[in-house]
């Protein structure tokens, strides 16, 4: 039998922020600008017959908190649910907290736990050396996947240092 032969080396680079990012507002406004700005000079592509975005989001999750106390501010319950979408997440935490029969049970005062929220948003974007590799945000990092070219990942960096809260 053949071996397989490494044809490529793909690589992947974590920057773990000094600081949470301070909230879902914060957080959607650094997704936006990546949309928006293509800080990574990504181009269209066309794969399959299907065209693609420069900079396309593939998978997003935002996972609510929601902490039920008593009246000496004694935690009697958590919840945590998650959503695909940041319109989900804005409405169904809203809606968990005023959920009477969910706070009855629990036997206490329904709250937000914004330090608790946990977001993430996945996009695929196509280097101009034709490259496609993958970013993926977090509140507490940033993940660079499946690139090659290290200019990659100096692009990547050197916006990355530019934006405060990705410090």
């Amino acid at each position: 039998m053949t071996d397989f032969v490494q044809s490529s080396e793909t690589k992947r680079a974590v920057r773990k922020l000094t600081n949470p990012i301070a909230d879902v507002t914060a957080f959607d406004t650094i997704i936006q600008s990546v949309i928006t700005q293509n800080p990574f000079w990504c181009i269209a592509y066309m794969t399959a017959g299907e065209n693609h975005p420069a900079v396309e989001k593939t998978k997003e999750a935002y996972t609510a908190r929601i902490v039920y106390q008593d009246t000496d501010a004694l935690t009697v319950g958590t919840g945590t649910h998650r959503f695909n979408s940041l319109a989900g997440f804005t409405t169904g935490a809203i809606a968990i907290v005023s959920a009477a029969a969910i706070t009855s049970a629990h036997g206490g005062t329904a709250a937000h736990d914004t330090d608790g929220d946990m977001y993430s948003v996945t996009f695929k974007c196509h280097d101009p050396n034709g490259e496609i590799y993958g970013l993926v945000f977090s509140r507490d990092q940033i993940s660079l996947s499946s690139y090659e070219s290290e200019d990659i990942r100096t692009k990547v960096e050197t916006w990355a240092d530019s934006v405060p809260e990705l410090g």
